[in-house]
Parts: structure tokens; C-alpha cells; sequence
């Protein structure tokens, strides 16, 4: 029975098994795996419903090549947050990070956005994102600066002055309506070169195609973007004092 690490090919037989229905115990069988193995993989990338064989390939890369800090006197673990599985949240949010990298955002804008959406507050300091994923502080500002230009996250002080980093419900509505300015930039450009370039040249026509379709696809995002904020975006009133529950500074995820 062959022991290590699963690979690639194993985990997109993982994959077709599953789409097959397979069980998970025959699913093994054939891979000469423990059952075991399998649940555990399909459980910590996604579930049977979401596992993808790629991503959960790089999410394992990803964890056995990460960082670790320097040997020090270990400090107590903080206590588990509202009963959740520590290990569970670290698992989701190297699947969570794996996937905004397939979107295309590089890899530590990505694991900065990923840490801030699971956080229950929304909003990091720099030195708790450095603790958190073990970076440079250079790497957070540089990450930082990436996703404030694309809209992603804001900047705050909080009570003590400190500046901190914020994602919150809105924050996706945001960077599509920057996304959709940036694509109107392309189209006004594109025309201008139509222009330079002469009508009825075949170099004009793909420029003109090119803003045709851009600026369709943009102003369609835009306005589903402005439909959805203004159907599902829900701002929680104040709680009425039978169901207030004391609240509390939430911990950093991890």
C-alpha cells in the first residue's frame, strides 16, 4: 500500500470517482489508499460538493512549503473561537486563499485577503497580519497597497490610533465599481486609437470590437452590481435588549 503524500493524479481520480458517485471506501480501493485518506482529503479541501483536484493540489504545496517561524518558547494556543476547529479554519483558509489565487490575485495579496475576510471583526492591524501569516512587514504593506488600489480593503484608525486594514459587506461592490471605471478608461482609449489609426482599417475595427464589448460587459456588472447591493445588501439594526448578546474584541483567525 503506498504511503506518503497523495498526488495529483491520485487526487483528480479522487475527483472523477466522486463525479462517478463512488464511495468514498471504493474510491481508496482503487487508489490502494486507506479510506481514511480520502475522507480526509475531500473533508479539507471543500467537501464532497466542492472539491476540485488542482486546487486542492496547491493548497497542499502551498502548506508544506509555508513559512515557519523561528524556534521559540511556545506560547499557550489561544483558546478556540466560538467552539470552532482550529485546524478546520487554518484548512479552509488555505482552500480559500487557493481559489482567489486561480482568480488571479497573486499569492500574498490573496493569503492577506483571505486572513482579513475570515476574521469576524473584518479589520487587522499590520503587526497582527505579520504574527498572523508570517511575513515581512514589507510584504503586508506591499499586499495592502495592491488590494486598496483595487478597491478591496480601506484603511481606518481605531480607538487607540492605530491604522488598521478593513474588508467588509460592501468592499466587493466597491471593487467592481472601480473595475467597471477601469474598463470605461479602456474603452475611451480604445476609441481614441480608433481615430489614430484611421476608419475602416482592420486594426480600427478590432480597437471599435473591443470597445463595443468592453463597454457593454462593464456597464451590465455595473449596474447587477448596484441591483445586488440594493436587493441583498442588509445593514443589521440594533439588537433589542432580549436578543443583545455581550460583545467583545474577536480574535484573529488562526
Amino acid at each position: 500500500m503506498p504511503g506518503g503524500r497523495l498526488t495529483q493524479q491520485e487526487r483528480r481520480q479522487i475527483a472523477l470517482g466522486m463525479a462517478d458517485g463512488l464511495a468514498y471506501a471504493e474510491i481508496a480501493r482503487r487508489l490502494d489508499r486507506p479510506t481514511s485518506t480520502v475522507t480526509r482529503e475531500v473533508t479539507r479541501n471543500g467537501g464532497p460538493t466542492a472539491y476540485r483536484a488542482d486546487l486542492a493540489h496547491l493548497a497542499t504545496e502551498r502548506r508544506a512549503h509555508r513559512r515557519r517561524p523561528a524556534a521559540t518558547r511556545e506560547a499557550p494556543a489561544p483558546a478556540p473561537l466560538h467552539g470552532r476547529d482550529a485546524e478546520a479554519v487554518r484548512a479552509y483558509e488555505e482552500l480559500f486563499t487557493t481559489v482567489l489565487m486561480a482568480s488571479g490575485s497573486p499569492r500574498m495579496m490573496a493569503r492577506v485577503l483571505a486572513c482579513l475576510t475570515l476574521t469576524d471583526t473584518g479589520s487587522l492591524t499590520a503587526s497582527e497580519l505579520v504574527r498572523h501569516l508570517q511575513v515581512s512587514p514589507a510584504s503586508v504593506s506591499k499586499a495592502v497597497a495592491f488590494l486598496e488600489g483595487q478597491g478591496l480593503i480601506r484603511r481606518e484608525r481605531d480607538e487607540r490610533r492605530r491604522e488598521r486594514y478593513v474588508v467588509d459587506d460592501d468592499v466587493w461592490y466597491q471593487s467592481m465599481m472601480a473595475s467597471a471605471r477601469a474598463s470605461a478608461q479602456l474603452v475611451e482609449i480604445a476609441r481614441q486609437g480608433v481615430g489614430v489609426l484611421g476608419p475602416r482599417t482592420r486594426a480600427a475595427d478590432r480597437l471599435e470590437n473591443i470597445a463595443r464589448f468592453v463597454d457593454f460587459v462593464s456597464e451590465s456588472i455595473a449596474r447587477a452590481a448596484e441591483q445586488a447591493r440594493e436587493i441583498l445588501h442588509t445593514r443589521p439594526g440594533p439588537p433589542s435588549d432580549d436578543t443583545a448578546a455581550p460583545s467583545g474584541p474577536s480574535a484573529p483567525i488562526g
